[in-house]
Order: C-alpha cells, then sequence, then structure tokens
C-alpha cells in the first residue's frame, strides 16, 4: 500500500475545512476566524496530547494562486516531496521537530496541501528537540474573486508532551491569528519579490524544475505517536509560573 495521499485523502481533508459542526471558536475578528477541536481534557490542569486546530482567513487583496505559491529533502512523485522541520517554543517548553510528507493538488479553482508525519531512515529524532507527530496538517484555498481569496489552515497535531492549557489557549488566540497575518503579508510582498527571484521557476506547479533528489516512498512508514517518547512539561511551566509571582 502506497504512503502517498490519494483523491480520498484529499477529499477527506477539504471536508474538515469546510466542516462547521463540533468546533469551538476561539476567535473572530478582522475576517479571521479560529476554532479548535480536541477530546476531553485529561485530570488535572492538562488537556488531551492530540490537538486539532483550524483558521480561517478572507483575504482581499492577494489571489489563490499567490497564497498556493524549511528544509527540503527529497522528491517522492510530481506532487509530494519530505522535508525537516524545525521550530522554537516559548519558554519552558522545549523546542519541536518533524519530519512530514507534503503532497499538493489543483483541482479546477481550488488549491489543497496536506502533511503528515512519517519516519525517515536518515533524520531520527535528535537531541535538543521533542520530535511532534503531525496526524494530518494543511491549506485550502479558494478563490473568492480575481485577486481575492478564502485561505484556510488545519492542523491535527500531537506535540508530544503534557502541555498546559493556557498553551493551548494561547495557540488559538494569539499565535494562530499572528501566523495567518504573517502568512497574508507574505503573500502580499510574494508577486514583487518573484518577479526579481526567478520567476519562472515553480516546481509546486512544474515538477520537471524541481532539482530535489529523487526518494522511494517505500523508503518512509507512517510516523506513530505511541513509538515516540512522551514529555511532561506541565511541572516546568508550574515552576516558572511560581518565578514570575516571587
Amino acid at each position: 500500500m502506497s504512503i502517498l495521499p490519494d483523491e480520498a485523502t484529499f477529499a477527506e481533508f477539504k471536508k474538515q475545512c469546510l466542516s462547521t459542526d463540533n468546533w469551538a471558536n476561539k476567535y473572530d475578528k478582522y475576517g479571521m476566524k479560529v476554532w479548535v477541536e480536541s477530546p476531553p481534557a485529561d485530570k488535572g490542569n492538562n488537556v488531551a496530547r492530540v490537538h486539532k486546530i483550524k483558521c480561517s482567513m478572507k483575504i482581499d487583496d492577494v489571489s489563490a494562486a499567490t497564497m498556493y505559491d524549511s528544509y527540503d529533502v527529497a522528491r517522492l512523485s510530481a506532487n509530494a516531496d519530505v522535508g525537516y522541520y524545525s521550530w522554537r517554543c516559548a519558554k519552558p517548553i522545549k523546542n519541536r521537530d518533524v519530519v512530514s510528507l507534503r503532497s499538493w493538488q489543483v483541482k479546477g479553482d481550488e488549491y489543497t496541501v496536506i502533511n503528515f508525519s512519517v519516519k525517515h531512515p536518515k533524520y531520527p529524532p535528535c537531541t535538543g528537540f521533542v520530535r511532534a507527530i503531525s496526524i494530518l496538517t494543511g491549506y485550502f484555498i479558494k478563490p473568492t474573486g480575481p485577486n481575492s481569496c478564502t485561505f484556510i489552515y488545519l492542523s491535527q497535531a500531537d506535540p508530544k508532551g503534557s502541555l498546559p492549557k493556557w498553551v493551548v489557549n494561547q495557540a488559538s488566540q494569539v499565535f494562530a491569528p499572528r501566523v495567518m497575518k504573517c502568512v497574508h503579508k507574505a503573500g502580499q510582498n510574494y508577486p514583487e519579490w518573484k518577479r526579481q527571484n526567478s520567476p519562472g521557476q515553480k516546481p509546486w506547479l512544474h515538477p520537471e524544475q524541481s532539482t530535489l533528489p529523487m526518494m522511494d516512498p517505500g523508503e518512509l512508514s507512517i510516523q506513530r505517536a505511541d513509538s515516540l517518547e512522551n514529555m511532561d512539561e506541565s511541572h516546568k511551566v508550574a515552576l516558572q509560573d511560581s518565578e514570575d509571582s516571587s
């Protein structure tokens, strides 16, 4: 069975992006909305480990094609590659990293990008980072006019750690809107930047332009959350809180 996403995977992702069932709205300002869907909280001050967040933004000055426009490791097919990503977390939470398979689809006037965690033989978990799990993350972009679109980001992820409620709340109410604004700004600046930087080089639309080495998808496997170490960081946050209040 191929590890590469099929038509049903893209269809299911689109369905989740457009669904309004079982989503709690956490932010609704300036044409941007953020929803959270998560299982019931566990005992204590921690929330369930798998978190699902969805962000939607109405963009009135950037086309869908522009918005469609890391560390890439290898190409798997004409519309799929694998990459390594790492990011810093606010102290005292440990930094995270992830190896993910990314695939994209252009269907009519709709653009979809999805990714999920995989095991790569040359990129095992490394010191200094907690290996997070992307169960299914991506973007769905649909035009609303010649120079406007709706941009939806959806992520179902396991950060591999017992995180306190304030971390999840801040992610949905502060970090997610901030990231969406940055994405919007990048989209605004992209056309002019691209005109000056290899304007015809767009391997996501023209796969023959890709310079990444080819890799057999059979060398990859799905990264299961239960095969990685869980990191209980709730006590670190509590310690930080006590230090801040002293």
